[in-house]
C-alpha cells in the first residue's frame, strides 16, 4: 500500500519563491500532494503556487501558528512534511526524512538546518537558537539540536493529537514541546540550509519573535511543568522574605522589640506567599499529571497507517 504524503507550505507574500518550492517538491516527492496555504499575501503567491500545481487554500488569521492549525485540521494524510515557501530547505532531502520516519515508526523527525551559504543564517537568528534550544532542551529533555527548524517530517497521529495553540512563529516551539512531553519517538537528521534568493525577504523578526519564543517557553514551563514553575517563584519570595525578615528577628532576639512592624508585616507577608506558591505548584502538578495521561491516550486512539506502506515509485 502507498502512503499519502502531504506537503504542507504555509506562505506569506512568497511570490518570488512559491513556484520552485512547489515544482522542487512533486519532483522529489512522487504522488505527493502539495498545500499552499496563503497566510493573506498582498502579492500574486496563491496565484504563482496554483500556477506551479499546488493545492491553494486561505487562512486570513496572520500568523504561522494559526496557519498551521488549519492546516492539521483540514489535510488528511498519512504522513506530512511541514516547510517553509522560502526555498531555504532543501526539497531531496525530504524523501530521506520520510524514509526515516516510516523505517523506523517515528512520530516526528526534523531538518536540522546546515549552512551551504554565508549568509543562510543570520548571527542573531543563529544566537537565539541556540539559546532557546538549550534552554528547552534544559526543562524539557535534550532530544534536539535545531529546535526551531521549519522542515519537519510528521505523522498523522502526531498531527491529529497536537493542539495548536500559538499564533506566530513560536509554533515551532510549542510542537517541540508536545513531542518531548509525550515522548513518541523523534529523530533528527541535518539537511542543507541556504539562503533565500534574491528579492525574497525574511518576515522573522529576530527580537520581537526571540521574545515571543521565550514567552511561550515560559508559558509551557507553567502549564506542563508546574512545580518548577511555581517553586522557583515560591523560592524568590521565601529569598525576599528572609531579606526583609532577618535583620528583625535579629533585633527582636536581641532587645525582644519588634523595631518596624511594617517591614515585619512584609516579610510576612512574603512567606505566605511562598507557601502558597508551592502548595499551587503541587496541586496542578497532580492535575497537569492527568492531562498529559488525556493526551497520551488520545495521541494513543489515532490509528497507525504506515506499516507495510511503501513511497510511491519515482
Amino acid at each position: 500500500m502507498e502512503i499519502n504524503v502531504a506537503i504542507l507550505v504555509p506562505c506569506f507574500n512568497e511570490q518570488e519563491t512559491i513556484g520552485k518550492v512547489v515544482q522542487d517538491f512533486k519532483r522529489h516527492v512522487r504522488g505527493c500532494n502539495v498545500f499552499v496555504y496563503d497566510n493573506a499575501s498582498t502579492d500574486q503567491t496563491a496565484q504563482a503556487a496554483a500556477a506551479a500545481g499546488a493545492i491553494v487554500r486561505h487562512e486570513p488569521l496572520p500568523g504561522k501558528g494559526n496557519v498551521v492549525r488549519r492546516m492539521f485540521a483540514d489535510v488528511e494524510a498519512d504522513v506530512y512534511v511541514l516547510v517553509d515557501g522560502d526555498d531555504t530547505y532543501d526539497a531531496a532531502s525530504a524523501s530521506v526524512l520520510i524514509g526515516k520516519l516510516m523505517s523506523e515508526s517515528l512520530d516526528l523527525v526534523t531538518g536540522a538546518r546546515v549552512e551551504v551559504a554565508q549568509q543562510a543564517y543570520r548571527r542573531g537568528h543563529r544566537l537565539g537558537n541556540w539559546l532557546l534550544t538549550t534552554l528547552v532542551a534544559y526543562l524539557f529533555g535534550n532530544r534536539f539540536t535545531d529546535m526551531l527548524s521549519g522542515y519537519r517530517v510528521l505523522s498523522r497521529r502526531l498531527v491529529k493529537s497536537f493542539p495548536v495553540l500559538s499564533s506566530g512563529f513560536e509554533i515551532e516551539t510549542e510542537l517541540t514541546v508536545h513531542a518531548l512531553q509525550l515522548r513518541v519517538p523523534i529523530a533528527e537528521l541535518p539537511t542543507p540550509y541556504k539562503d533565500r534568493p534574491i528579492g525574497s525577504q525574511s518576515k522573522l523578526r529576530t527580537v520581537y519573535d526571540g521574545i515571543r519564543i521565550l514567552s511561550t517557553i515560559i508559558r509551557l514551563v507553567k502549564e506542563e511543568r508546574p512545580f518548577y514553575f511555581f517553586s522557583l517563584v515560591g523560592l524568590v519570595f521565601s529569598a525576599a522574605s528572609i531579606a526583609a525578615g532577618f535583620p528583625i528577628v535579629v533585633e527582636y532576639l536581641r532587645t525582644g522589640l519588634v523595631p518596624r512592624l511594617p517591614t515585619a508585616v512584609l516579610a510576612t507577608g512574603l512567606a505566605l506567599l511562598g507557601s502558597l506558591s508551592l502548595v499551587c505548584g503541587l496541586i496542578l502538578d497532580t492535575v497537569t499529571k492527568g492531562r498529559l495521561e488525556q493526551k497520551r491516550m488520545h495521541y494513543l486512539s489515532i490509528p497507525i497507517r504506515l506499516r507495510n506502506s511503501v513511497l510511491p515509485a519515482a
